[in-house]
């Protein structure tokens, strides 16, 4: 089978009967890998102790008593920060529903790099199997802010932090002066973008994530969305969906931002304000989304489909939120009669 995303660590997870995701020490090692938790050079004794400790036995007990010996203030935090993260992912069998339990709950404290660690294992193990390049790179916009360009009628995203690093090395090209005219770095950057053409390459780049996608209407990355978006609800939420990109929202009883902007918009529109055309013109994408158990739906957005949204902010990046989608589907709880 092709090989995604290697550098996501899903070789260092094994899987349970229904291919969700299971932590191997492994994986755990390599999040103690991170250059956060590495003694620097100038570590005191007592940090490296710590440190080849959890690297024996990454799920041992940590002590306030150990790691308040850290002579590095930062050093201690990092410490209390990652522990509580690990004790929070080791308490539910799998990573998918330690990822769901975080995201019902709350985040605070967490940081941002280890919930997206996390998002990026939970996604591949979303879209393990599917053969479609553009809903793979499509997919990357779940983990990895995105950057946007409206340009002769394709309509791009390129990974913001390639987009950023090649400005700063002086990468040039045509693509880059659009991905980073809105307050970015002047420098233009050259990115090649996913095409029918060069679609059995993306495995190979698929870790460097320096190809950009067109998701215009009719485009295959538009399509690609979709499919990433559905395979991540069915496999991570255990509903089954069918998703069809539209280019005009119709009747929606029910619209759900996929991020900060689109929600802002969405509301507005579900409360039937007045939307500036310039705000409307930041929706990159729209999507509508039915249910196969229509039973599983609230009433009131049952028999319609719920209209999944996602644009870009003022400085055109693209932030796709996934927990978005963990309580703002129109579905029943578990259980609950219609």
């Amino acid at each position: 089978m092709t090989n995604y995303w290697l550098a996501s660590g899903h070789s260092f997870c094994d899987r349970d009967e229904a291919g969700r995701l299971l932590p191997t020490l492994a994986l755990w090692r390599a999040f103690l890998a991170r250059p956060e938790l590495v003694p620097p050079p100038e570590a005191c004794e007592a940090e490296r102790a710590l440190h080849a400790a959890f690297l024996a036995d990454p799920l041992r007990p940590g002590s306030a008593a150990e790691i308040a010996r850290l002579a590095d203030a930062d050093a201690q935090e990092n410490w209390q920060v990652f522990l509580g993260f690990r004790d929070r992912v080791a308490a539910h069998p799998t990573l998918e529903a330690a990822w769901l339990a975080l995201y019902q709950a709350d985040v605070r404290g967490i940081p941002p790099l280890f919930l997206q660690m996390l998002t990026h294992l939970v996604v591949y193990a979303a879209l393990e199997g599917e053969g479609d390049a553009f809903a793979w790179r499509a997919a990357e916009c779940l983990f990895r802010t995105q950057r946007a360009a409206i340009h002769q009628g394709a309509l791009l995203l390129a990974d913001e932090e390639v987009v950023d690093a090649r400005a700063a090395d002086g990468d040039l090209g045509a693509l880059g002066r659009l991905l980073t005219e809105a307050g970015a770095p002047p420098p233009t950057v050259e990115l090649d973008v996913l095409s029918e053409e060069n679609a059995p390459g993306y495995p190979a780049r698929s870790d460097a994530h320096d190809l950009a996608v067109d998701i215009a209407e009719g485009r295959p990355g538009q399509r690609g969305l979709a499919r990433a978006l559905e395979r991540f609800i069915g496999h991570v939420l255990g509903e089954s969906v069918s998703i069809s990109a539209v280019p005009v929202i119709q009747d929606a009883p029910w619209i759900l931002g996929l991020d900060t902007e689109a929600t802002r918009i969405g509301n507005a529109l579900w409360r039937g304000e007045m939307v500036e055309q310039a705000e409307l013109a930041r929706i990159l994408w729209l999507g509508e989304m039915r249910f196969t158990e229509e039973s599983r739906v609230l009433a009131r957005a049952r028999g319609k489909p719920v209209v999944l949204a996602l644009a870009m902010d003022a400085a055109q990046r693209v932030r796709l939120k996934p927990q978005n989608l963990v309580g703002g589907l129109p579905l029943l709880t578990r259980g609950e009669g219609a």
